[in-house]
């Protein structure tokens, strides 16, 4: 599938850019004669081609925006720490750019941090929001000292760090089969600069709780999980989405942190019937 992804990311022409805080900005802007319009936020490492299958299944039946969120794919680092925040005010640019006044933001991992924080900026700019394996609590203590340590490893040694870390995104009962996409991931992560990877990192460990934003904001939350996923342990995922207003729940048995990719035929639907759902 990523083979795919990769000959699309040669059409430049595709792209659409902005200039946001003096740096620049890529996103694609697809299917704009729909009401309906999605979202989607590339996790920490990938880029916008991480949805590329999605959009193209999607373009029939809505608006659907991806972005190079900052310092990733083509999108230029703004300095040594990517604030949450600052990615957000970065997504809003964009939208703004492209007219788009409310609609359903949907962001994986690190995505989903950016979506928070642009639900606490401008929850009235929202229709509904989803989160695949992300939450909505600040870093401990040691998870923003395992940050640092990545910073180090990333500055000794950045590829070494991407190639080894990309594996352990996925159930390890599909690594075999899930090969080739797992390569093509890396080929795509490995295009995130040491600079970038940095100030993601800094960005992270400095965010804020969000725990607030689930408790007040009106419109629909999808929440993504997998039983497998070693980052976000199934209690904290059921008790956080237990804050919401308004739930939606997928707890997914032999997954881990890439649902996306690793149960793309049963997420892709499910992520157009909560669009359909927030429209209603």
């Amino acid at each position: 599938m990523l083979l795919v992804i990769k000959h699309i990311r040669n059409c430049m022409e595709q792209h659409k850019t902005i200039v946001f805080e003096g740096h620049t900005l890529h996103y694609r802007d697809e299917g704009r004669e729909h009401e309906q319009t999605l979202v989607l936020l590339h996790g920490y490492l990938q880029n916008l081609d991480i949805w590329s299958s999605y959009v193209l299944s999607y373009l029939r039946s809505m608006h659907v925006i991806t972005i190079d969120l900052p310092g990733h794919g083509y999108s230029e680092c703004f300095g040594e720490v990517h604030s949450m925040d600052l990615m957000a005010r970065a997504v809003k640019a964009v939208l703004d750019d492209a007219g788009v006044e409310q609609c359903v933001m949907v962001g994986h991992s690190m995505g989903g941090y950016v979506a928070l924080a642009y639900a606490d900026l401008y929850p009235h700019r929202l229709r509904g929001l989803g989160l695949l394996h992300s939450h909505a609590l600040a870093d401990t203590e040691s998870a923003i000292e395992r940050r640092m340590e990545t910073c180090d490893r990333v500055a000794q040694n950045r590829a070494s760090y991407v190639v080894n870390f990309i594996p352990t995104l996925f159930d390890p009962s599909k690594r075999q089969q899930m090969n080739q996409e797992i390569k093509d991931l890396q080929d795509q992560c490995l295009e995130t600069k040491m600079e970038s990877i940095i100030a993601a990192q800094r960005g992270m460990a400095t965010r804020p709780s969000r725990i607030h934003v689930l408790k007040k904001l009106e419109v629909p939350i999808l929440f993504v999980y997998g039983k497998s996923d070693n980052r976000i342990p199934v209690e904290l995922a059921l008790a956080q989405a237990m804050e919401a207003r308004h739930a939606e729940i997928l707890l997914l048995e032999n997954v881990a942190h890439m649902s996306h990719l690793e149960e793309r035929d049963y997420i892709r639907p499910r992520i157009l019937n909560f669009v359909n759902t927030c429209y209603m």
